[in-house]
């Protein structure tokens, strides 16, 4: 046991002989929620695309005629309804919170669909951004869902702890970019990963590399793509790459992003349904 040991095994993640093995850190989803599947995206690091990832994820399992949903567990920097240009806040009836729906069906709850205005800035200690996270799981009333994508906070904090202990994760996505620095962060996402028992389904390297429009030629603008040595020395077999395309940047802007065109992250999806 900790010297600095608080007694709350909710918020640790070490193995000692004071934890109470017994005890189920598991919450509840809502008595109408059936949830068959639930993914998390998640890196280290901020700012490598985990929002990008998790919409593409969600609307490219969509387009394969699954039902599917956005938990925004990036509570104090939410993106995801601007992706899908989702405005207003969501409303509850006796059966629960009644998630956000986009055009094609994607239920999605974020923080920025329970404030008042969504320019105001979540100043929240851990506690309470864990509890968050674990009413937008018990408390939303998600319907009948084939997938569910969790878009994790930056980090190995408490937020993504929280998620991993208290929601039935089947598995992770991370996601990279060519840097040498973003490597050794996704090495401390992986590492977690492990000591949690929750399998990494696979590695997406984003903005991997740049397509000429006038030449058609790949320039690796952040390096050589380093992500086949990665994923073999963590044992992952499953990767895919994103290049750096304005056009997605766009669509993310103007709220379609729905309607992208391109199958980046289709080997993934398929990895998925043999799950």
């Amino acid at each position: 046991m900790s010297e600095n040991c608080n007694h709350d095994c909710s918020s640790c993640g070490t193995t000692c002989g004071e934890r109470k093995e017994s005890q189920s850190l598991r919450v509840p989803a809502n008595p109408n929620s059936h949830i068959k599947k639930v993914i998390a995206v998640m890196s280290g690091k901020g700012g490598v695309g985990k929002s990008l990832v998790t919409s593409m994820m969600a609307v490219t399992m969509q387009r394969r005629g699954y039902k599917t949903a956005i938990l925004d567990a990036d509570i104090t920097g939410p993106s995801i309804p601007k992706v899908f240009h989702l405005q207003g806040k969501v409303s509850g009836t006796d059966l629960g919170i009644t998630p956000a729906t986009t055009k094609s069906g994607i239920k999605i709850i974020s923080t920025n669909l329970i404030l008042d205005n969504e320019t105001d800035p979540v100043v929240w200690r851990g506690p309470i951004l864990g509890g968050v996270v674990k009413q937008f799981w018990s408390d939303v009333n998600w319907g009948e869902v084939d997938y569910m994508f969790v878009d994790m906070p930056p980090g190995t904090g408490d937020v993504p702890l929280t998620v991993y202990q208290s929601l039935p994760i089947d598995g992770i996505i991370v996601v990279t970019t060519p840097q040498e620095l973003v490597s050794m962060i996704v090495e401390k996402a992986v590492n977690m990963a492990g000591l949690l028992s929750i399998p990494i389904l696979g590695i997406v390297e984003n903005m991997s590399y740049f397509v000429c429009p006038n030449c058609k030629e790949k320039h690796h603008i952040f390096g050589q793509s380093k992500l086949k040595e990665e994923a073999e020395r963590y044992g992952i077999t499953n990767t895919a790459t994103l290049p750096i395309e304005p056009s997605l940047a766009q669509r993310c802007d103007a709220g379609t992003f729905e309607d992208f065109e391109g199958d980046f992250l289709n080997s993934l999806g398929s990895i998925l349904e043999g799950k």
